[in-house]
């Protein structure tokens, strides 16, 4: 049985495994910062769940990509975590005072080893390297996972 489907090996499983880590801790970051101490940094503690959330969307779209849809969702998730490690990286640099407290994208991913500033980029390389497999859709009764 041979499909047009790419099969999920080398970089994307190495990708989906980072994103996956990236979203445990990401979620579990946030989750102790919200319930112990949201009232000293509700935005940087709003933000470290905003990015958990990305992270687990990313990683389910990267897993998903074979279908069109999941595809763009991940164009979407990836390019919005782009946009977020610059966004938040530039102003905790720039105007520190809003981020007494640390998210997981300040200091663009300082406190996670840069991770979260390198990762958005093999993800975009990844889908602009793959987006020739996903020109159409696929039949629905393909769209499981190549795990």
């Amino acid at each position: 049985m041979s499909t047009t489907r790419p099969r999920m090996t080398g970089i994307a499983r190495v990708l989906v495994i980072v994103y996956a880590i990236m979203a445990m801790a990401a979620t579990g970051r946030s989750f102790v910062q919200i319930v112990r101490e949201f009232d000293a940094a509700p935005l940087a503690y709003s933000l470290s769940a905003l990015a958990a959330v990305v992270y687990i969307l990313a990683t389910l779209a990267l897993i998903l990509s074979a279908s069109r849809a999941w595809y763009l969702v991940a164009w979407v998730a990836i390019g919005f975590e782009l946009v977020g490690v610059l966004v938040v990286g530039t102003l905790s640099l720039v105007v520190p005072a809003l981020f007494d407290h640390p998210t997981v994208w300040s200091g663009f991913g300082a406190g996670y080893l840069w991770v979260p500033l390198v990762l958005p980029f093999l993800g975009l390389w990844w889908l602009t390297h793959t987006r020739n497999a996903v020109a159409e859709e696929i039949d629905p009764a393909l769209e499981r996972s190549s795990w």
